[in-house]
């Protein structure tokens, strides 16, 4: 199969393919890996490939025999190196597969790769010190996002149609409105981070992926979601297949408005535009849109408070955990600098401090959660259907950019930072509902694309992959392609 074949159908369509006999599985291997050839010297996504497992793909799934890259973090596949960006877990090879891992084999996807994270996912950008900066396909002097930036660098450059991605405050969202994918992150609870934790980050973070296609991504989330043996909790099952939502009508949404962030920050013109386009996209569809002001529960202060408390002291777990499986020191030999005056700071949450933030993500995911009304799909008086917002309040920012802004900071000034940088997205994970950010818009002075954000209440992704799709048929992006694209030629 040529490249130029290969990067037309997105993941969906290879495996009908496949599943026809119209190309083998060892072909579509062999273009993913001669895209990876073509585009990763220029944007550094993938950062470790191998070759497909000799394993037999099984059964019949919509995603069989397609191509696939797992993020540096948060799932093992067994023999295979987990480093999650950093120096410390360098050469650290994963003993056996993690839960997720299992069910990416029972999807019959083929995985050929890892993919580049900032170290410790601690970042909304991909820049770290281990691999180098991963650039975004659009403009190489810019972020991909983060912390999937790998992932999502790789899936719009064309290398595979959909990547493993996870995201706790943004790392899924983030980089698909950097680079103009589809990503959804998934309820709390929805697909299990076991058996090495039942948590990550206390419940911030979640598995997912990111694609060029809606369809793509109900698929992945059809064959990951569910719980398993020792999970805390777990979501309720889905009514029917994400990917049967996918040709349901949304019916007539009441839609909230918010183009301001709870920090306050002001949000470039052509962001704004985005969001305004497609709320008269929504109403044009026959959907009921109003400007919203959500409550967070607490103060703005209060909430990055929380949240740097939550991360930096699981931070001091992590590191601690790989310095003494390694051996090595933990200093500016092997940590880099933010994660260091993270971990420092980490270091001085107390026991009551660390039951406080839990304290206000109780308090935040009772406020956002109240926006939707019950999870049981039926609304209460005032309540809406949905959420939207930008998804990012900037374009693609120079790389740099977001290590210049944090020089000298602590755990506390690192974490206001990041959220200054994405302050739309992290209540969403603190509250534990779906989010998605849909590639509607773009910078007409750059070209670069912009993310819309939509949110939904407890265990709806239902509803957001009925409106996706719907806003994919009214408006596709998927035939956009930027300028570093797998079997197009290379930029001068």
């Amino acid at each position: 199969m040529e490249l130029h074949e290969y990067t037309q159908y997105d993941a969906v369509g290879l495996a009908g393919l496949v599943a026809r006999g119209e190309v083998t599985v060892a072909e579509l291997t062999a273009a993913a890996q001669a895209a990876t050839a073509a585009v990763n010297p220029l944007i550094n996504a993938v950062v470790e490939s191998w070759p497909a497992e000799d394993d037999p793909v099984p059964g019949s799934t919509p995603l069989a025999g397609v191509p696939f890259l797992i993020k540096d973090l948060a799932v093992s596949m067994r023999g295979r190196r987990v480093e999650l960006g950093s120096r410390l877990a360098a050469g650290n090879v994963a003993g056996r597969d993690s839960f997720l891992m299992r069910r990416l084999r029972r999807a019959g996807l083929v995985t050929l790769g890892r993919t580049a994270t900032p170290e410790f996912a601690y970042s909304t950008t991909t820049e770290p010190v281990l691999y180098g900066p991963t650039r975004n396909p659009w403009d190489l002097a810019r972020t991909a996002g983060g912390s999937s930036g790998g992932s999502a660098a790789a899936v719009a450059a064309g290398i595979t149609p959909l990547a493993h991605a996870t995201d706790a405050a943004g790392s899924i969202r983030v980089p698909a409105a950097s680079t103009g994918l589809f990503g959804l992150k998934p309820t709390r609870g929805r697909v299990s981070l076991g058996p090495d934790a039942d948590e990550v980050f206390n419940g911030l973070a979640v598995h997912g992926g990111l694609s060029r296609t809606v369809r793509d991504s109900a698929a992945l989330l059809d064959l990951i979601q569910g719980p398993e043996t020792g999970d805390p909790y777990f979501a309720e099952r889905p009514h029917r297949p994400y990917l049967e939502e996918t040709a349901r009508d949304p019916g007539r949404l009441r839609v909230g408005l918010v183009t301001t962030p709870w920090s306050g920050r002001e949000v470039e013109p052509a962001v704004r535009a985005a969001a305004l386009a497609a709320a008269r996209l929504l109403e044009s569809l026959g959907h009921r849109v109003e400007v919203a002001a959500v409550d967070l529960g607490v103060d703005w202060e209060e909430f990055v408070l929380a949240n740097a408390r939550l991360w930096s002291a699981n931070l001091v777990r992590w590191v601690d955990g790989f310095a003494a499986a390694s051996g090595r020191p933990v200093d500016e030999s092997t940590v880099e600098p933010e994660t260091l005056a993270s971990y420092a700071w980490g270091r001085t949450v107390s026991g009551p401090d660390f039951v406080h933030a839990l304290e206000v993500r109780n308090r935040v995911a009772r406020a956002v959660g109240a926006q939707f009304g019950a999870c049981s799909g039926a609304r209460s008086a005032g309540a809406r259907d949905l959420l939207l917002t930008p998804t990012l309040p900037e374009i693609p920012v120079p790389l740099g950019t977001y290590g210049r802004g944090a020089e000298g900071a602590d755990g506390l000034g690192l974490l206001e930072h990041l959220f200054h940088r994405s302050p739309f997205t992290a209540a969403f994970n603190v509250a534990g509902t779906p989010a998605m950010s849909v590639p509607l818009g773009s910078d007409p002075a750059t070209g670069l694309p912009v993310g819309v954000q939509f949110a939904a209440g407890y265990g709806r992704e239902d509803l957001l992959f009925r409106l996706a799709a719907q806003l994919e048929k009214a408006a596709p992006w998927a035939d956009r392609r930027p300028p570093v694209w797998a079997g197009a030629p290379r930029p001068a």
